[in-house]
């Protein structure tokens, strides 16, 4: 007996050996047999189907019912063992082994699937049974090569073992990895349930460019571009928000995208260039009521994508069954970050910022207002202990250059973030529709961008033109998918949660 389960060391060589085996069969096909690349196969069940229908049988029954079975998918293991061989079929449902008689399969396709290798797809029909040990399997009455494959997988019990590898490899990391696998169908799953529980709640789903002629929404360098025919200068979106708000404008009330941003910045285990983001906004809602909505949005999302709500990341518990707690920016400094009475001391802050390793000549830290040095000490102090879900709230006005300012207390923003893991998941406010507030605070992003910050904003003269029209008092949140998911499938790195994470160029 023979197991074909581990592929010879020299790749070259299995490679220059597959493509003569492709040869011979193109060669075979130009005399009148079968096309070297078939595509008339027609799998009739999936893996899991046949599992799901047969596997609580007991061996007799299948014995004398016979049922048909017809599967498709890549060769993961085979042994062949003179007369009769078994191999393993991998599709996008799972697995299902298939047994191969000479007798049944007729001589000549026995002989040419002895020479089929590891990573080949193959279509099979036959008939379910039960074999010694108990294991469900189609007794295969013919047998098909559909594709052949040039290059060997790696070893099975290790799959792709070079991370590097793995993310630029995708495709090999699924058919290989089951893991991997799993934590994206998690990914559809999360997405879908997301799309499902919005549609509920009376949200319109939407679509809004990916090219701005201004970049707006966040504070974000973007990527830059050129449209020809326009002969302007364009960005990839780091953000739909004034386009989403525009639609209240109109009169949609409720609206939401689920999309790509891009941001010209760092590449990191929670950073990727180019992101998934759903962002939705509602008439007549606050910020408050964006905090319960999005509770129970996570909720709803792991509750499909995982089926828990008890999770575990990098070893520690996470529980999202419990309400969310609720915190200003001092409060969780007070809470975390050991400040005592110090949360409103300037010389207090600055001191413990320049620990930090902050500087003066970078962070200008004397000429910076207390709110902005207790946002710069929660960031590099707090936010990492943050590990059950809370929500920070009511940030600085003079940061939040979009969201509207709180009517008791002007100096904060109705504005809340969403932290779990200590990682910024999700970012709302009370949106403000006071156009003449609106141009006062992008001035101050232009002056900001004059003096040197490369992700203030820019103005947007035509969204606030769509302010004087009138928008209604409303909310708006993004959530970030891409983070969501690191959360969901306990992934440390953001490239896991990727299909195609960005990558150097390979050399």
């Amino acid at each position: 007996m023979s197991d074909q389960t581990t592929p010879p060391t020299d790749e070259n060589q299995l490679i220059a050996e597959r493509r003569e085996k492709l040869k011979a069969l193109r060669q075979a096909h130009r005399q009148g047999g079968v096309p070297a690349f078939p595509n008339d196969f027609k799998p009739g069940q999936h893996a899991s189907q046949l599992h799901a229908l047969h596997a609580a049988k007991p061996a007799e029954q299948l014995e004398a019912d016979a049922p048909a079975g017809s599967v498709a998918g890549r060769m993961m293991l085979k042994r062949v063992m003179g007369k009769a061989s078994f191999a393993t079929l991998q599709d996008q449902s799972g697995r299902i082994q298939i047994y191969v008689t000479r007798d049944a399969v007729g001589e000549e396709a026995y002989a040419a699937f002895k020479h089929w290798d590891l990573g080949d797809i193959v279509g099979a029909e036959g008939r379910m049974f039960k074999t010694r040990t108990g294991e469900l399997s189609l007794h295969a009455t013919s047998i098909r090569l559909l594709t052949k494959s040039l290059r060997p997988m790696p070893d099975k019990f290790h799959g792709v073992a070079d991370q590097e590898v793995k993310y630029r490899q995708r495709y090999v990391d699924l058919m290989t990895d089951e893991d991997a696998r799993k934590r994206f169908v998690a990914r559809s799953k999360a997405l879908s349930g997301i799309r499902e529980f919005m549609v509920q709640h009376g949200f319109l789903e939407v679509e809004t460019p990916m090219l701005h002629p201004i970049p707006g929404g966040a504070n974000a360098k973007p990527f830059v571009t050129h449209h020809n025919a326009l002969d302007q200068e364009m960005y990839l979106r780091i953000a739909p928000e004034l386009y989403l708000k525009r639609l209240l404008v109109g009169g949609f009330e409720r609206v939401f995208e689920v999309n790509r941003n891009f941001r010209n910045e760092g590449i990191s285990v929670r950073h990727n260039p180019e992101f998934t983001m759903m962002e939705f906004y509602a008439a007549y809602w606050n910020y408050r009521d964006l905090m319960d909505f999005t509770e129970a949005l996570v909720r709803d999302a792991a509750q499909k994508a995982v089926g828990t709500l008890q999770l575990s990341y990098g070893g520690k518990a996470i529980d999202l069954s419990q309400p969310f707690e609720r915190l200003t920016i001092p409060e969780a400094i007070v809470r975390h970050g050991d400040a005592g009475d110090n949360v409103g001391n300037r010389e207090w802050l600055v001191q413990q910022l320049r620990k930090l390793g902050m500087t003066e000549e970078k962070e200008r830290l004397s000429a910076r207002s207390l709110a902005s040095l207790q946002v710069l000490f929660f960031e590099e102090k707090v936010e990492e202990k943050l590990w059950q879900p809370t929500f920070i709230m009511e940030h600085p006005t003079e940061i939040s250059p979009l969201a509207r300012a709180n009517d008791e207390r002007p100096e904060v923003t109705e504005r809340f973030e969403l932290y779990i893991t200590g990682r910024e998941m999700a970012n709302g406010f009370s949106e403000l529709n006071d156009a003449e507030d609106q141009a006062a605070r992008f001035q101050a992003q232009v002056n900001a961008k004059d003096a040197g910050d490369d992700e203030a904003m820019f103005y947007d003269h035509d969204f606030v033109r769509a302010l004087e029209y009138g928008m209604p008092p409303a909310g708006g949140c993004g959530i970030g998918i891409d983070r969501l998911m690191m959360l969901l499938t306990d992934s440390p790195s953001i490239r896991d949660v990727i299909l195609f994470p960005a990558l150097r160029r390979e050399s």
